[in-house]
């Protein structure tokens, strides 16, 4: 980053990030490609300009006439040593040097076209985080083919949701996971998938464990090393730069699951901008991000490989056997780039594990969060508890981009609960209610100019109806993303959650994230979960505590929630009703789902279950408002 700013700092009205910032927003036409030098991005062809329609957002297209390829970025024969180790909760542990990486993802690729997957057509993976995963993703990616992943905790319905949508003509699938210390049967799951997927041409097992697996309960299914073709040279096809390259999925809270399709080119540069510059990720480190197959960050960790970095794949529960599993393979490992969830960082810091008095983490620099807003708590235990001297990033996108909008970097200071910045090449504000852009005060967060990781377009939207609606309906032209933030003194973002889970007593907006990090830093919270209730002719907030054990809500502990509330927060933030559950739900990603606490609270039926880990723990909130405390 810091090469970067004075490469052009003749170019900038003040020579430090904010005037970097600027001029990526006023001249993506000199910023996008410098990105692209930059980083070494490989070509087949010019564009004919950086990008047209550049003043109507939803129509814009980025380096038209330009051809490359994902994978041939990815997999540059200068890269050398270890490209990938994977390590499993079980203590199965596998390596790839990055000849054979090469070699596996040419062997799948021929497969995939001997079986005539070409470009455009679907390859689905239902699959843990392996190696098979990373083959099976770049081999699709080399030929020209869409890659859509879904996890193995994802139901037969949930998947079915994702790729029945989408119509692959292969699917490769898992014969088994693990998790928190079991082995988890997937294969009558697979077969009943493979029946319910009329376009499926063919279906390929991974084993569990590194062994082949026991196909007899699976008919269709071939092993997927039949899939290899040996000896098959490492192929490349010039794709354009909008070429579609990954599919991702909406959560499916709210309706239907949106198939969200992402362009070569745009994931690539996208990811370079982040990785190189924001995340200062060099050739050899080794990266690791705890995610599924099912979360976008496994195709952020995924394009890691294009900087020469160690991909660490890990699967399994991040605490079994213990909240010390991560960081021992941290130190094991010598991870230099560290990325999690919010939440995982909350549950470490809950069992009262300290990482820095059991483990050396010499080689680490940074420290990746993201998934929910990561509380002030968190910064505090990060720095005390992990290590004095690592940068803390905390960031914030989406699947909707397949990025962030706000991120790391490793020039400027970190302040406590804050994201450090916008970035480079995202036109992000904050607008208020009538649509002015604000600092200092809370309203919708906006990207007010196009970027090239915006969606190509929604699956089966041929005419961007969906597409437009999605993100354009509210402010026009302008890229309405649905979280509720604001943008600070220092320049930073602070995030208070998503947009529909506001909440509004007496006319007054909270974000969620507002009430959690007050009240999550109490000893004897483990979590919560705030809704607004309609109640009496008006709206009250009703806040729901998930306790640690030993803990009891009594009148002392909702005296102090509320204390805590009025004195960290405003009057306008303690809630009329507090009221203790055992289990809070959330997404197979790890996010709270105030929309369906709010529906079933209100009588309402939430829409997809399915898409929950825990949907059983909407039971304890039916009626539950309506009690006295």
């Amino acid at each position: 980053m810091h090469a970067f700013l004075h490469a052009y700092a003749d170019r900038l009205e003040s020579r430090d990030y904010a005037g970097l910032h600027r001029w990526s927003i006023a001249h993506p036409e000199e910023f996008w490609p410098a990105v692209m030098e930059l980083c070494g991005v490989r070509t087949h062809t010019r564009a004919r300009c950086v990008v047209e329609r550049r003043e109507v957002m939803p129509d814009a297209r980025w380096f038209p006439g330009l051809a490359l390829n994902y994978a041939e970025n990815l997999l540059r024969p200068e890269h050398t040593g270890t490209a990938v180790i994977f390590i499993a909760e079980n203590g199965e542990r596998r390596e790839l040097t990055w000849g054979e990486l090469r070699r596996a993802v040419a062997e799948v690729a021929a497969g995939l076209r001997a079986l005539g997957v070409g470009r455009g057509d679907r390859v689905a993976g239902w699959l843990p985080n392996l190696p098979e995963t990373v083959v099976a993703a770049l081999a699709a990616a080399s030929i020209g083919a869409v890659w859509s992943s879904c996890s193995p905790d994802f139901g037969a319905d949930a998947v079915l949701d994702r790729f029945g949508q989408i119509a692959p003509k292969v699917l490769i699938a898992t014969e088994a996971y693990f998790y928190n210390g079991k082995r988890i049967d997937c294969l009558p799951a697979v077969g009943e998938v493979a029946r319910r997927l009329p376009a499926l041409e063919a279906l390929f097992v991974v084993g569990a464990a590194g062994a082949r697996p026991n196909l007899e309960r699976c008919a269709r299914a071939r092993p997927f090393e039949s899939l290899a073709v040996a000896g098959a040279p490492l192929e490349f096809a010039p794709l354009p730069f909008d070429a579609p390259l990954f599919i991702l999925y909406s959560s499916g809270t709210t309706g239907t699951p949106k198939c969200i399709v992402h362009g070569a080119g745009g994931t690539l540069v996208q990811h370079q901008k982040e990785h190189v510059l924001h995340t200062d990720i060099r050739p050899g480190d080794a990266v690791f991000y705890f995610t599924t197959c099912g979360w976008m960050m496994w195709n952020w960790l995924l394009s890691t490989l294009a900087c020469g970095a160690t991909v660490v794949l890990y699967d399994g529960a991040p605490l079994y056997p213990d909240a010390g599993a991560l960081w021992r393979m941290a130190e094991r490992e010598s991870i230099a780039i560290f990325g999690t969830s919010a939440r995982y960082l909350g549950a470490v810091q809950a069992s009262g594990y300290a990482p820095r008095e059991h483990v050396g983490l010499e080689r680490l620099r940074s420290v990746l969060s993201t998934g929910s807003p990561l509380l002030p708590a968190g910064f505090e235990f990060v720095y005390r508890q992990i290590k004095h001297d690592v940068q803390l990033a905390s960031i914030a996108g989406g699947t909707d981009l397949i990025s962030c909008f706000a991120l790391g970097n490793p020039l400027l200071p970190v302040y406590r609960g804050e994201l450090q910045c916008r970035g480079l090449g995202m036109a992000v504000e904050i607008f208020d209610a009538h649509g002015r852009s604000v600092r200092g005060e809370k309203g919708e967060l906006v990207c007010t100019a196009p970027f090239p990781s915006m969606p190509v377009g929604f699956w089966n939207d041929p005419d961007g109806a969906k597409y437009r609606r999605a993100y354009f309906a509210r402010y026009p032209n302008v890229w309405c993303h649905g979280d509720y933030a604001e943008l600070t003194a220092h320049d930073g973002l602070v995030i208070y959650g998503r947009s529909d889970a506001v909440l509004n007593p007496g006319g007054v907006r909270i974000g969620t994230a507002e009430i959690y990090r007050v009240v999550e830093q109490l000893p004897e919270i483990d979590e919560c979960v705030a809704i607004d209730q309609q109640w009496e002719g008006d709206t009250r907030m009703v806040l729901f505590v998930r306790l640690c054990a030993g803990a009891a809500l009594d009148e002392d502990l909702r005296a102090r929630i509320r204390a805590a509330l009025r004195a960290q927060a405003s009057p306008r933030h303690v809630p009329a009703k507090i009221l203790a559950v055992p289990d809070i739900p959330r997404t197979l990603n790890g996010k709270v789902v105030e929309i369906a606490v709010r529906d079933v609270v209100h009588g309402r039926e939430p829409a997809n279950l399915h898409v929950l880990a825990n949907p059983g723990a909407l039971a304890h909130f039916r009626g539950r408002a309506e009690l006295a405390e």
